[in-house]
C-alpha cells in the first residue's frame, strides 16, 4: 500500500500540466465565416472569398445592440493553392479566418470547368473544418459575387443561402443539397458522377446600390439570389447544366425527392394539380443477353392540391383516373430526360453504374472501363405508380356550382 503513494502524487503531479484545452481558441481572436467562394483567376491561381460574420452588429436589444454596420465583412485573397489564400487574408484581417462554423461553399462556374479536385483536398483534409456544409456553383457568374449580395430576411447572407436551399430542395424538388462527403464519394465512385445545385444573383438597375445596405431596405430587392437546376460534372469537372424537368428526375430517381407539385389535365379540359408528399424509387441492374440494363420502380404517394376542373371527386373512378394521368405523364416525362442527359451529357449521374455493379461485380469490371459509351445506350424500363391519398378539406371544388 505504502508503494502505490509515490505513483499516486506523480499522477497527480502529471494531471495538473494536461488540464484545460491545448489547443483553444478565444472568440475575440477569431474571424468566424459562414461562408467561402473559391473562383480562379487570369494568372492561374485561386480568389477565395470569406463571408465573415461581424459580432458587434448582429447584438440584439434596445441597449447596445446593433451599430448600423454590415452583419457581415468580406475579405478576400490570392494565392497559388486554397491554403495559401486563407493565410493571405490574414495581411487584411486582424483575426485569423475560422471556417469550422462554414454553411455554404460557393465554387465560380469559371473554376468548375477547369477542376474542383485542388480546392477540395483542403477542406477534406483540414482538421478544423467540419464536413456538414452544402456545395453550390455559381451558375453563369463568379463565387465572390454572390456572396456580395446583402440578403433581407436573414442578416447574415450565408445563414439564408443555406436555409433556402434546404427548403427548395425539400418543396420543390428541382434543387438539391449536398455536402462534402457525399460530393468525394461521388467524384471517386465508377459507377455515379457527382451533380451540385446552381445559385445565381439578379441584379436589376445600378450594381453599386444593389449591392449595398440599400438592397435590404427596399420592399423590392433589386439584387436577389435564386437556385438555377442542377450542374453536371464528370469525376470533378463541370460538363453541363440540366434543365428543371431533368433536375427533378434526377432527385426522383436517386431518392431525394421531399415533395413537389405536377400539374395534371383533367379528363374533360383543364387542371388539376397533384402534391407528391412521398417518392420512392427501386433501381435494379441488371445483365440481358450480355447487355446491361436497368429497372425503376417508382412508387408515389400524394394529394389534390388544386382542381381547376369539372370533375366528380367523390367517385373512386375519377381519383383512379388522375392517378392513371399522372403515372402516364410522370413515364414520359422521366424517360424522355433520361435519354436527354444521356445524349447530351454522356455521363450517368443516376447510379445506374453502382445498380450493374451491385447486380452483376463480374460483368461490371468489363464495363467500368468504358462505361460512359455503355450508359449512353443504356436502355432503361421505367413503371411509376402514383397514388392520391387525400382531396383535401372539400370534397367538390366549389367551381362546380358556377354556371
Amino acid at each position: 500500500m505504502k508503494r502505490s503513494y509515490p505513483l499516486f502524487i506523480l499522477l497527480i503531479v502529471f494531471l495538473l500540466f494536461t488540464t484545460g484545452c491545448w489547443n483553444r481558441r478565444e472568440l475575440n481572436e477569431l474571424a468566424i465565416a459562414l461562408a467561402i467562394g473559391i473562383d480562379s483567376t487570369k494568372d492561374g491561381q485561386f480568389l477565395l472569398t470569406a463571408q465573415v460574420v461581424n459580432p458587434g452588429e448582429l447584438a440584439t436589444g434596445n441597449s447596445g445592440g446593433g451599430t448600423g454596420t454590415s452583419p457581415t465583412v468580406i475579405y478576400q485573397a490570392k494565392g497559388k493553392t486554397v491554403f495559401e489564400a486563407f493565410r493571405k487574408m490574414t495581411k487584411e484581417s486582424p483575426r485569423k479566418i475560422y471556417p469550422s462554423h462554414l454553411r455554404i461553399l460557393v465554387i465560380g462556374e469559371s473554376l468548375a470547368k477547369k477542376g474542383i479536385g485542388k480546392p477540395l483536398d483542403l477542406l477534406t483534409r483540414d482538421w478544423e473544418l467540419r464536413s456538414d456544409f452544402y456545395i453550390v456553383v455559381a451558375k453563369g457568374m463568379r463565387a465572390e459575387e454572390i456572396l456580395k449580395v446583402p440578403t433581407s430576411l436573414e442578416k447574415i447572407p450565408a445563414n439564408q443561402i443555406f436555409d433556402a436551399l434546404e427548403v427548395s430542395a425539400t418543396a420543390w424538388s428541382a434543387t438539391s443539397f449536398v455536402k462534402l462527403d457525399d460530393l468525394i464519394a461521388d467524384i471517386v465512385s465508377d459507377g455515379k458522377q457527382p451533380v451540385l445545385t446552381g445559385i445565381q444573383a439578379d441584379i436589376k438597375g445600378d450594381k453599386k446600390t444593389s449591392l449595398s445596405k440599400q438592397n435590404i431596405e427596399m420592399i423590392d430587392p433589386p439584387a436577389r439570389l435564386h437556385f438555377q437546376k442542377l450542374a453536371v460534372f464528370k469525376y470533378d469537372k463541370l460538363v453541363g447544366w440540366l434543365n428543371e424537368m431533368q433536375s427533378k428526375t434526377y432527385n426522383v430517381i436517386t431518392n431525394k425527392e421531399k415533395s413537389t407539385v405536377v400539374n395534371l389535365p383533367c379528363p374533360k379540359g383543364g387542371k388539376a394539380v397533384y402534391e407528391v408528399k412521398r417518392s420512392n424509387t427501386e433501381m435494379k441492374g441488371k445483365i440481358k443477353n450480355g447487355e446491361p440494363e436497368i429497372d425503376l420502380n417508382i412508387h408515389v404517394e400524394g394529394n389534390l392540391g388544386e382542381v381547376e376542373c369539372h370533375i366528380d371527386l367523390t367517385k373512386p373512378e375519377t381519383i383512379e383516373k388522375l392517378e392513371e394521368i399522372y403515372e402516364k405523364g410522370a413515364k414520359e416525362a422521366f424517360k424522355k430526360s433520361i435519354i436527354e442527359v444521356q445524349k447530351n451529357e454522356k455521363v450517368d449521374i443516376f447510379g445506374f453504374g453502382e445498380a450493374i455493379h451491385r447486380a452483376d461485380p463480374k460483368a461490371w469490371k468489363k464495363l467500368k472501363k468504358d462505361w460512359d459509351k455503355s450508359f449512353e445506350n443504356l436502355p432503361v424500363n421505367i413503371n411509376v405508380e402514383g397514388e392520391i391519398r387525400n382531396v383535401g378539406t372539400v370534397g367538390n371544388s366549389f367551381l362546380e356550382k358556377i354556371k
